[in-house]
């Protein structure tokens, strides 16, 4: 549902939304309308006070028939504030809809100068009412854009809902340090959120002018209904049966009941009749009134000053109250200048948005078309006889020895001529696999047994497959560590499910020890056989080259848990070349050199990002009968500030940051926090507020590990959601699953809102009672989904 709005969205965007720019700035161009042209023209609509008295309404009818003897008066308009120009309106030339408008000053009677670029703001007018459509069309287009524009506030408003609906630093701020896409989806959808409110009195009120039947039925909800129009206009009396023009009579004794009964009267709108036996009719707003439409009306007879009515606005209905302020709450003049500049950064941000949402577009276009060649560009560049009876070689990968060791074995085989396609595990299904004659698989496990994240939904598939493999031809090369319990566990596994499908093994499966070479050999030596006999020696190598070691120097060594009763932990700090860097959940191999060449690298979760100019690990010093571990203790005691600390990097895949923006979970204890805290930051830098850690370990007052900046990133709005559980503490305050267990209403609420779960910590205990409790909590199908769409990411040890 979620997918089908943002389409919706970025096409309403696009389409009515490049119009809506149009609105947008010609409303900013509206909003202080009157304060332009008194701007633009000094001394017409206001002039310098005088202490003379103003000139009543018949003494400026009287002037303006001087100083228009042929044209008669339809309106004057009064302001009691000193200085205001009378304004005096005229009756329409034939053929025409609107008269000249005039202004007199108030004290003399004087005629002021035209006002000048009135002109250009109708223009504006019209534009931003009708798009410089006929009056009839225009009004419809308008009415339909601001559906469209209320469809997009909705529509944006739904796509961005987040989790805490009543924390406002989630709704109303994001980083301003954000670039590119990250920064125009902050500025969007923020933005967008601020305005909201705005957006929603802009759609109604244009919708309420631009069809007449809601506006009728809104003005019959509020008893405001205005009469029928004429179907036809009314014939023109021939010249011979109009009847005489009478002259206009005296305002002074209606002027003077006006003022007798509105002393507090701020201005006057005065209409003139045409004869003298009309009652004369008064538009006007008090001092006190709400708003500038917030309109009395009073009747007086001309010939005797005789208050006819007086219809206060207090007196009036409800609901033509509420009608009276659906124009000031357009503008904004309802809330006097604050009002109207809001109403002028709201319009403004139309084209904003416009804008914004025009490059996030083209950006989207960009990204795919990038991948679309680069594609095309691949299968052009496969040698020929590709399609001829390739070998697949397939590859289950936790941290990217299994795809190393399958792209060596496929560089191998395409070299001696043989047609290779290569492919993870996270894609392939049992039909896919049963068009191929020959597979190769290299496999990793991960934990005790288990496939890799991005292989559990192969493995789930083949384990309900059907299909008969018989004609397939396999060889499994099994990746994995004598010590844990289930060794090569998937790739036993896999071999065995294989051959009860009916495939036909190539030759027995190969388990490799933490990248024995004699295994290894023996895999190349299987390669071999697909090459042919005459096929040179293969050679491969579980561990990265040599080279790929980097210098780094040890900086800073930080015990982060004082008297604690469990094992030290150390936060170290390496400095040296950051270069490219690295991503958020990126993995370190580290070389104890100090044991001599046959010591094995040591592997450690980063618990920095490149733009904290160091690299940080968060490590357990480790203890046994033997002393202190391998790499553990030489970084966590026996090394000296200022060593030489050989380091290789290694891109962790399955742990690596959610490629779209999507909520996320953090889920990890002791150690690590490392792994955790490099997403944490990086989510930080890029405005994403919408994270939750659950954070487990012994005790609190001596377990805390930075404490100080994950609350720090809940102060600032980064952590909704924070729980840390410590297990030890005299309140027994349990495990992590525990923590996850009570508050499993919430998790099925963040995980339905698309989120994302990371968890980083020990296998023994944490990851295994993590993985029941989610599977308790969502169910285990909904889970392996999760796993499936790279939503489920572990790094775990």
């Amino acid at each position: 549902m979620k997918k089908l709005w943002f389409q919706l969205h970025w096409f309403v965007g696009i389409t009515a939304g490049t119009v809506l720019m149009v609105i947008g700035l010609t409303g900013a161009t509206l909003a202080f309308r009157e304060e332009i042209l008194d701007a633009l023209n000094p001394g017409v609509r206001t002039v310098a006070v005088q202490s003379a008295p103003v000139m009543a309404p018949q003494q400026i009818m009287q002037a303006a028939r001087l100083v228009k003897p042929h044209e008669r008066v339809t309106s004057i308009i009064l302001y009691d504030t000193p200085g205001s120009s009378a304004r005096v309106g005229l009756a329409p030339a034939p053929g025409e809809r609107k008269g000249e408008t005039v202004y007199l000053n108030p004290y003399t009677g004087a005629l002021l100068p035209e006002l000048h670029y009135e002109g250009f703001f109708e223009w504006v007018e019209q534009l931003h009412r009708f798009l410089l459509l006929p009056r009839d069309p225009g009004k419809m287009v308008s009415g339909v854009l601001a559906f469209c524009l209320m469809g997009l506030a909705l529509s944006g408003l739904y796509l961005r809902w987040p989790r805490r609906v009543w924390d406002w630093r989630t709704w109303l701020t994001f980083d301003i340090r954000m670039k590119g896409r990250s920064f125009l989806w902050g500025l969007h959808s923020v933005v967008g959120t601020w305005v909201m409110v705005v957006f929603l009195v802009f759609t109604m009120s244009g919708v309420y002018w631009a069809f007449d039947p809601i506006r009728d039925m809104a003005d019959g909800w509020m008893g405001t209904l205005r009469p029928p129009r004429d179907a036809a206009p009314k014939p023109k009396m021939p010249k011979a049966d109009k009847p005489a023009k009478a002259e206009a009579a005296d305002l002074t004794a209606s002027w003077a009941t006006f003022e007798q009964n509105a002393p507090n009267w701020h201005m006057a709108f005065l209409r003139p009749p045409e004869r003298a036996s009309a009652p004369l009719q008064i538009l006007w707003v008090a001092k006190d009134a709400p708003h500038v439409r917030a309109r009395s009306s009073m009747s007086i007879n001309q010939q005797t000053g005789a208050l006819l009515k007086n219809e206060l606005y207090a007196d009036k209905r409800v609901g033509a109250r509420f009608q009276s302020t659906i124009y000031p709450l357009h503008l904004g003049t309802y809330f006097g200048v604050v009002g109207q500049l809001i109403v002028f950064i709201a319009a403004l941000a139309l084209p904003g948005f416009g804008i914004t949402g025009w490059m996030l577009y083209l950006n989207r276009r960009k990204q795919k078309r990038i991948a679309r060649a680069e594609r095309a560009q691949f299968a052009a560049s496969a040698p020929a006889g590709t399609q001829d009876d390739p070998v697949l070689m397939a590859y289950a990968s936790q941290t990217g020895q299994a795809e190393r060791l399958a792209l060596q074995s496929a560089a191998a085989l395409q070299k001696a001529g043989v047609a290779v396609h290569v492919q993870s595990l996270e894609k392939l299904t049992p039909p896919q696999l049963g068009k191929y004659r020959r597979a190769l698989f290299v496999a990793s496990s991960f934990g005790e047994g288990e496939p890799p994240d991005s292989a559990r939904r192969f493995s789930r598939l083949l384990n309900a497959a059907k299909e008969e493999l018989k004609h397939v031809q396999y060889a499994v090369l099994a990746l994995g560590d004598r010590n844990y319990a289930e060794f090569c566990g998937f790739g036993r596994t896999l071999d065995q499910r294989l051959a009860v499908l009916g495939a036909q093994p190539l030759h027995p499966m190969i388990e490799v020890d933490n990248g024995d070479a004699g295994a290894l050999a023996r895999w190349g030596n299987a390669l071999r056989g697909l090459m042919g006999n005459d096929a040179a020696e293969v050679t491969l190598n579980a561990a990265a080259d040599d080279s790929d070691y980097a210098s780094w120097r040890l900086d800073q060594r930080v015990l982060l848990n004082p008297g604690s009763i469990g094992f030290p932990l150390y936060e170290i700090t390496l400095t040296g070349a950051i270069g490219d860097g690295w991503r958020p959940g990126a993995l370190v191999d580290i070389w104890p050199g100090h044991y001599g060449p046959d010591a094995a690298p040591r592997r450690y979760s980063l618990a920095s990002i490149p733009q904290d100019g160091s690299m940080q690990l968060v490590v357990r010093q480790v203890r046994c009968e033997r002393g202190l571990g391998l790499a553990s203790g030489w970084l966590t005691e026996q090394a000296a500030i200022g060593d030489e600390v050989r380091v290789r990097l290694i891109a962790n895949p399955s742990f690596d940051a959610y490629p779209q923006p999507a909520p996320a979970i953090y889920i990890g204890n002791g150690s690590g926090i490392a792994g955790l805290r490099s997403h944490l930051r990086a989510r930080v830098l890029e405005g994403a507020q919408r994270n939750w850690l659950i954070f487990g370990e012994r005790q609190q007052e001596h377990d805390a590990v930075c404490a100080e900046e994950i609350q720090g990133w809940r102060a600032k709005g980064f952590l909704p959601e924070l729980d840390l559980v410590y297990s030890r503490d005299v309140t027994g305050g349990g495990y992590v699953q525990d923590c996850m267990r009570d508050r499993a209403d919430t998790l099925r609420s963040w995980i339905a809102d698309g989120a994302v779960i990371f968890v980083c910590g020990s296998l023994q205990g944490m990851a295994g009672g993590v993985d029941d409790a989610l599977a308790a909590i969502i169910g285990r199908a909904q889970l392996e989904q999760l796993a499936e769409e790279g939503r489920y990411r572990r790094d775990v040890y």
